[in-house]
């Protein structure tokens, strides 16, 4: 765009001069400071010379030529709109003495200006004719640069300050600015700066530069001499002779150098030279551009000719005027790391769990219809109901959080309240089909309550489905409601192209008339016509079809418009029925658009949406909302192609045009008498109070984990456990070590505080004084089991809270884990602790009952390290309950990962000798007896079996969402052991006739190959999915046992019977060692066959081809009927006899399509082999084919018969002999040569559902509460 004309970009022949000879190639350049190369003297001026690199090429003529800039898709991917300061991209052939110096594509950076900071820039740019080359600050022929005049400038805008901060983010800023230059034409300066302005809060300022562009005529002496290239960061071309000029205009952010780092600013804006005598004639030219560092000015090369500037005829320069003005539009760049929703627009979106896009623009849609909103908020809930089990409830809380958050808010309450695990959230669903789901489940909801009927209400409206007779008086009618209506994309228009199309009247005559009850057949019309509009109209845009040529979905992407005030009782009401209310005024006005952006495996959903039906529109894209204009929500919605600009509109080459595959998808119209009703006030007293309650106290509970979070660092959590904690859970929550430490109680005290202080909130918080406590800290052993290790220190407890904490735990900066010690005396007061030696030990114990296989903490005690076990017996006598003179037996618990280890303790032995220390866990129960028949019949063997112990979920295989029975099993239970338990609870005799099948636990399904016969170990194995241990196994009962099953190879065999059409799908179960015979013969004891001594035969067919006849010998072990069709088939007479010239050919059915730039052949139906005679001619090898495929002659002569090689049809006459054209011997890949048979494709297609605009890809959406 913004060419100059075509001739300049003609190379201009120079005759070349008669000179001396040059041996080096030489580019004569101006004296200017930086220089390429080596300088040599200049054979034509006293001006430097540069050296021109080796690599130029040599052409035997004299050439000087101007190419153009590299296409700005090859560059930078941007239009021709040009930054000033730029790469040039030269084409240059010069000649000296026969010599030519030839290079293209040669890089030339330019220098910075002299007035401004020194900045890299690229400029794309199409060619140097018309784009902006920034001219080298003044720069005059001798290269001194001369002065900048500051020039009069008009600003009408902003004030200064007023920045885009200031206002909303999507409204542009405009200003306009004036800036007339007087004296124009005597102006010394090539490049004219105006003063600065401001727009969008940052100073800009406009460049004009006088460009020029040399058109050579003469001999190089007479012009050459003027030629001055200057190989820096501008390129400047200072011609002298018969020339063409350019004016060249660019925006530039003035303050650029002093913006902060990353700085970032959208414009729109216009430059225009204005017509003083005629306004119309203005030069105005827009463009846009992303304004930052690298890129800080952007503009036209081209903008107009000189000498359309400088005629005064034209008003462009009047009394050596000339008047510039410019648009500006600034909008800030969105930064959508620090966005916030809520503050910019007023509203919050959803957050995607994965793949609910499609969910998140439905549920804002309908809870931007404020009626929808408020009927959810007066269902019946209680406040004992929890959301992720109330559809009622979760979309309550849903609502009420979009309505008061300040954040995004989360969807997974309510898809755990349809019923939905993780692997839903990630599998993509059609939106139409949600909407309707949904609906009718609240509708359901809502029965017997306050607002039942408000789906109906809101969104039914009803059609008349007509018959009508032509000729006799009978009419046949029949009224349906619908909640949407799905209308046409496909070779339509418009919505109202859709509703045309919907009423449109179908003819019943000739072979489709209607049978009128008395009056017989008769000819009829039949049609659709509405009897009332909801007031809320959803209209589903067909953007999916089925394509039965293709046998697969598509997608629609042709453009269809829609309005913004949609009136259905155009044209005298020609939708309406003649029962209609005509008093009901059905004008509409647009409420949403949602969007699909994709192809039919997928895409993004989103929505516009106009809550209050004002002039603004918002997008909701999950979390993000912005502000959006009428144009965006709306037009770019439509479909369709989109053109790109001309980057060579000198050239005649086609525009570039693509498909857009961001289109409208649905369409919710709001009826205009309704509008008030339905777009009503929704606040806090339509919520139930106990939800309001529920929910602000959640609200609360977010902002004071907020707030905890932010103040943490101050902080330390001191974790205190105590004898109440361990007897609670040792034996109930935990077995190993001694207690949970995120079970007990916690004290959050900040790090300055004093130990001493925070003792006296111990105090406080337990009733136990300050003297009668004692601090053990836990230590982190290298068995990884955690005890407490030692009492605080008097010095110690001096010390603060922050610093204590950094000396006990310093891994874990967060916590300090404390043991209280606490002494209790006979009155059941506290007593001061004992004092402590290096000889005393503080043991733990715990009583296990194998009876009851019960574990339990019985409390603390010291004893001395020289001590032996035998002296405390007496005491855990006691303890436990038992008698004095009970024998019992002592174990020490060492640690359990990653195995258990508890060993018998020695009684002789001392404590010291055997290893205990603080700490320690000693188990003890009574010495088991002989008699005694338990399952766990002492301390080691229970605590093995609760480490292992597993509860599993079994599923049955055909039923994988539905858990059947759980069963308490180890991780250490054998296969046997496990299929076992499976088939007691099934009552089952046989459990080898149980197969099991894992659980995948990213998809939430079953794995696709059951578990082998005995191939998993254990358990553990069975459960274990990569890095994750799962606690589901489904099961199915076989007729066979399992390990039978699997030294069998089963084969799902179709049967063709020679003289039936449908073919029949047999499971052949055989030994793996078995032959394809076998196969066969059990085939022929299970199928009809047309006579007692029919041959059968087994293929593999693929894709409608035939590609292998199986040997009868061949092993079926390896025979795979997973991805390729295995046919059985009777062989007929004919071919048991075939002659010496006779050939047996592969027939095909095939149809032709077109595929982008060629012709593809696609093949469907049943092939099959045909014998060729010798000479034998297509004329009769199409009375066979239609004999045998039973083909009407009417639809016969339809066909065409070809020739197939590698997919290439010949097409063949009847006079053709077929033999000629197959090979004489069998080849590799005889299938790729067939006779083929062209016709349409009229063999029924798979089912499909009815609603056509649901992805295949997809599973249908179910909410199972």
């Amino acid at each position: 765009m913004h060419r100059t004309p075509q001739t300049f970009h003609k190379r201009m022949r120079i005759k070349r001069p008669s000179l001396p000879r040059v041996t080096t190639p030489l580019i004569k350049t101006p004296c200017f400071t930086q220089q390429l190369t080596t300088q040599e003297p200049c054979l034509y001026c006293p001006s430097q010379i540069t050296t021109l690199p080796p690599h130029f090429s040599h052409n035997p003529e004299t050439t000087l030529t101007f190419g153009q800039h590299a296409s700005p898709h090859t560059f930078l991917g941007r239009s021709s709109h040009l930054s000033l300061s730029s790469f040039l991209i030269l084409s240059l052939e010069f000649t000296v003495d026969r010599t030519v110096i030839h290079r293209r594509n040669m890089t030339i950076v330019t220098p910075q200006p002299l007035d401004q900071e020194d900045e890299e820039m690229l400029v794309p740019h199409t060619e140097l004719v018309d784009g902006p080359q920034p001219v080298q600050g003044p720069v005059a022929f001798d290269g001194t640069p001369p002065i900048e005049v500051p020039q009069p400038m008009e600003v009408v805008g902003q004030p200064e300050g007023a920045g885009a901060e200031n206002q909303a983010v999507e409204e542009p800023q405009a200003s306009r600015f004036t800036w007339t230059i007087e004296n124009f034409s005597r102006q010394t300066n090539k490049k004219l700066y105006s003063d600065a302005f401001v727009a969008g809060g940052h100073k800009w300022q406009v460049i004009v530069v006088s460009f020029m562009f040399l058109f050579f005529k003469g001999t190089i002496v007479d012009r050459l001499s003027g030629l001055c290239l200057y190989f820096c960061r501008r390129v400047l071309i200072f011609p002298k002779g018969n020339n063409v000029d350019h004016l060249s205009m660019y925006l530039d952010v003035a303050d650029s150098a002093s913006l902060p780092y990353g700085w970032s600013r959208y414009a729109q804006f216009s430059l225009a030279v204005v017509n003083q005598l005629h306004s119309k004639f203005t030069v105005k030219k827009d463009t846009q551009h992303q304004f930052h560092a690298r890129e800080s000015d952007w503009g036209f090369t081209s903008f107009m000719p000189l000498s359309d500037l400088y005629d005064p005829s034209r008003g462009y320069l009047i009394n050596d005027r000339c008047v510039i003005e410019a648009d500006v539009a600034v909008r800030k760049v969105i930064d959508y790391w620090s966005y916030d929703s809520k503050k910019e627009t007023g509203y919050v979106g959803l957050k995607n769990q994965g793949a609910t896009c499609y969910m998140n623009s439905l549920l804002q849609t309908l809870y931007h219809i404020p009626y929808f909103r408020k009927a959810v908020y007066h269902m019946p809930t209680t406040e004992n109901d929890m959301p992720s089990g109330s559809i009622p409830l979760a979309l309550q809380s849903l609502f009420y959080k979009l309505q008061y958050n300040e954040t995004s808010v989360a969807t997974k309450e309510l898809t755990k309240s349809f019923g939905w695990d993780t692997y839903d959230s990630f599998m993509q669903h059609d939106v139409q089909e949600l909407n309707r789901v949904l609906c009718e489940k609240l509708e359901d909801k809502m029965k017997g309550t306050v607002v039942e009927g408000t789906i109906q209400k809101l969104f039914e409206g009803h059609h008349m489905n007509y018959i009508e007779c032509v000729n006799v008086n009978f009419k046949s009618t029949r009224k349906e409601s619908f909640y949407d209506l799905q209308l046409d994309v496909k070779g339509c228009r418009d919505v109202y192209a859709s509703f045309d199309k919907y009423v449109e009247v179908e003819r019943l005559e000739g072979d489709n008339k209607y049978h009128a009850e008395a009056h017989g057949l008769q000819d009829a019309k039949k049609g659709v016509l509405f009897t009332d509009f909801p007031p809320v109209l959803q209209l589903q845009l067909k953007r999916f079809e089925y394509d039965f040529t293709r046998d697969t979905m598509v997608k629609i992407n042709d453009r269809y418009e829609f309005p913004l005030e949609l009136d259905l009782d155009r044209e005298n009401g020609k939708y309406l029925s003649p029962d209609a209310d005509k008093s009901v005024r059905n004008l509409y006005t647009l409420h949403s658009v949602l969007v699909h952006s994709g192809g039919v495996h997928g895409g993004h959903y989103y929505a516009f949406i106009r809550p209050t039906l004002s002039d603004q529109w918002f997008k909701f894209d999950d979390e993000r909302v912005t502000k959006e204009d009428t144009k965006r929500a709306l037009e770019e919605q439509y479909g369709g192609e989109e053109e790109l600009p001309q980057t060579n509109p000198g050239y005649n080459n086609a525009p570039f045009k693509f498909t857009k595959y961001s289109n409208a998808y649905m369409l919710v119209y709001i009826r205009e008498n309704d509008k008030d009703k339905i777009i009503c006030d929704v606040d806090e007293k339509d919520i139930a109070e106990h939800l309001r309650i529920r929910l602000k106290k959640e609200q609360e509970e977010k902002e004071d984990k907020r707030r905890y979070k932010a103040q943490a660092h101050l902080y330390t959590i001191i974790k205190v456990a105590r004898d109440a904690d361990l007897l609670e859970q040792i034996g109930k929550d935990i077995y190993f070590d001694l207690v949970d430490h995120e079970k007990v109680h916690n004290f959050r005290i900040q790090k300055q505080t004093p130990f001493n202080q925070f003792k006296e909130e111990v105090a406080k918080q337990f009733g136990v004084p300050v003297q009668f406590q004692r601090f053990w800290i836990w230590a982190k052993r290298q068995n990884h089991t955690y005890r407490p290790n030692r009492p605080l220190t008097a010095l110690e407890e001096t010390q603060s809270v922050g610093q204590l904490r950094e000396v006990s735990n310093k891994n874990n900066n967060a916590e300090l884990k404390l043991f209280l010690e606490i002494e209790i005396g006979p009155d059941m007061h506290p007593l001061p602790p004992p004092d402590k030696s290096k000889e005393d030990l503080l043991l733990f114990f715990k009583l296990y009952d194998p009876e009851k296989e019960e574990l339990r903490y019985v409390g603390r005690f010291f004893v001395k390290s020289s001590a032996k076990p035998t002296e405390i017996i007496l005491k855990l006598n006691e303890r436990a309950g038992f008698s004095s003179d009970e024998e019992i037996e002592l174990y020490e618990e060492i640690k359990f990962e990653p195995c258990v280890m508890c060993e018998r303790l020695d009684k002789r032995s001392s404590f010291r000798s055997s290893q205990i220390e603080d700490g320690d866990i000693i188990c003890f129960q009574k010495l088991p007896k002989a008699e005694d028949k338990y399952r766990y019949p002492d301390v080691p063997s229970f605590l093995e079996y609760v480490k292992n112990r597993q509860i599993v979920h079994f599923r049955s295989l055909d039923r994988p969402k539905e858990d059947d029975f759980c069963l308490e099993l180890s991780k250490l239970h054998t296969y046997d052991d496990v299929v076992e338990r499976v088939a007691q609870k099934l009552n089952l005799d046989d459990p080898s006739k149980i197969r099991l099948t894992p659980h995948n636990c990213y998809s939430q399904q079953p794995k696709p190959h059951p578990i082998k016969y005995r191939v998993a170990e254990h358990l553990l194995d069975m459960l274990v999915h990569y890095n994750q241990v799962s606690d589901i196994l489904y099961y199915e009962v076989l007729d066979i046992p399992l390990p039978e099953l699997q030294c069998l190879k089963t084969l799902k065999v179709s049967f063709h019977h020679a003289n039936k059409e449908e073919p029949v799908i047999h499971n052949i179960r055989l030994p793996k060692q078995s032959t394809v015979g076998d196969v066969l013969n059990e085939i022929k004891s299970k199928v009809t066959l047309s006579h007692e001594n029919a041959e059968l035969r087994l293929l593999e067919v693929f894709y409608h081809k035939i590609y292998k006849i199986f040997p009868l010998t061949e092993k079926i072990e390896n025979i795979n009927d997973q991805y390729w069709t295995l046919r059985a088939e009777e062989i007929p007479e004919e071919e048991k006899n075939l002659g010496p010239q006779d050939r047996l050919i592969h027939v095909y059915h095939f149809t032709k399509e077109a595929a982008q730039n060629h012709i593809q052949v696609q093949n469907f139906g049943e092939p099959f082999f045909l014998i060729i005679h010798e000479n034998e001619t297509l004329a009769d090898v199409k009375v066979r084919i239609q004999r045998k495929l039973e083909v009407l002659d009417e639809e016969f002569s339809k066909w065409k018969f070809a020739f197939l090689s590698l997919g290439r049809p010949e097409y063949l006459e009847d006079s053709d002999v077929v033999s000629s054209r197959f090979q004489r011997r069998d080849v590799y890949g005889a299938w790729e040569q067939y006779l083929g048979l062209e016709h349409s494709d009229t063999t029924p297609k798979r089912s499909f559902t009815a609603n056509q605009n649901r992805h295949t890809f997809e599973k249908p959406v179910k909410i199972y509460n």
